[in-house]
């Protein structure tokens, strides 16, 4: 993989205990930090660009005031500030534990500057991205609120900025870090993992997917497992992987160039 980008994204029920408000998992932060830097030190040509959920603290208050659906009376702009708020108080937990990785790690808060339409991103300046990326840092990007010219607010998730910076700075990959070992066919039963997904076989297990268990506004897993096959059907070079950060050693394996977990390709 040389000189290769790739997106990793660190999901909000890994980084926190999603059922809990406002728990963090500094255990598995620390953990996370220090592969991604043990990985960054042995792949020095891997530029990685870094997202990640809000977990417990973004989604009860954005499900308390339905933020996603549209912001417009005093009481929902006031949702809108405190999800907000949870999102960036999350977002400074993990930049302070990736910085005692040692990582060079620069957020870019997507509600200071997106505009969106019906929860589309029409305007993004992403040249600051693109020089830190040029200049070896790693910038880091997380669901957040974002003003929108017909809903008046509303929020983006992790996925939704991956997929407008994939069609403008092509990955190689896209590594979605959770807590599950892959897409699940049966959920909660767990029956079968999915080892391959592709837009030919979506179809025959889209019923029996089930989207995540706890309160997320943003999709769950069958939103993303959605959003990822619609960015390799237009991308067809883009593969992406759906994997446990949890268990150790994963997140080396995939900085690596290793299969781990269910893969989603065209």
């Amino acid at each position: 993989m040389r000189n290769s980008l790739v997106f990793l994204k660190l999901g909000g029920s890994l980084i926190s205990v999603k059922d809990r408000p406002y728990t963090p998992r500094p255990d598995i932060l620390e953990q996370l930090s220090g592969e991604i830097a043990e990985g960054h030190a042995q792949h020095p040509e891997l530029k990685i660009l870094l997202g990640h959920g809000s977990g417990s603290y973004g989604h009860p208050a954005a499900n308390q005031f339905s933020t996603h659906l549209g912001v417009n009376t005093p009481e929902e702009w006031q949702g809108f500030v405190e999800v907000w708020r949870q999102a960036r108080k999350l977002n400074t937990l993990v930049m302070a534990t990736l910085h005692n990785a040692g990582l060079p790690a620069v957020a870019f808060p997507p509600s200071a500057a997106i505009t969106a339409r019906k929860r589309q991103v029409i305007t993004w300046n992403i040249e600051p991205i693109r020089a830190a990326l040029a200049h070896g840092l790693m910038p880091v990007v997380y669901g957040d609120v974002v003003f929108d010219e017909v809903l008046g607010g509303t929020i983006l998730s992790t996925e939704d900025l991956f997929s407008h910076l994939t069609r403008n700075l092509s990955p190689e990959r896209l590594y979605y870090a959770g807590l599950e070992p892959g897409v699940w066919e049966q959920y909660p039963e767990r029956n079968r993992l999915v080892k391959v997904i592709t837009p030919g076989n979506y179809p025959a297990m889209e019923e029996s997917l089930k989207g995540s268990a706890a309160t997320d506004v943003t999709g769950g897993m069958i939103g993303k497992v959605r959003q990822t096959l619609a960015l390799v059907q237009e991308l067809p070079s883009l593969q992406a992987m759906i994997f446990s950060g949890e268990t150790p050693g994963n997140l080396g394996k995939v900085l690596g160039g290793e299969t781990v977990g269910t893969l989603i390709k065209a």
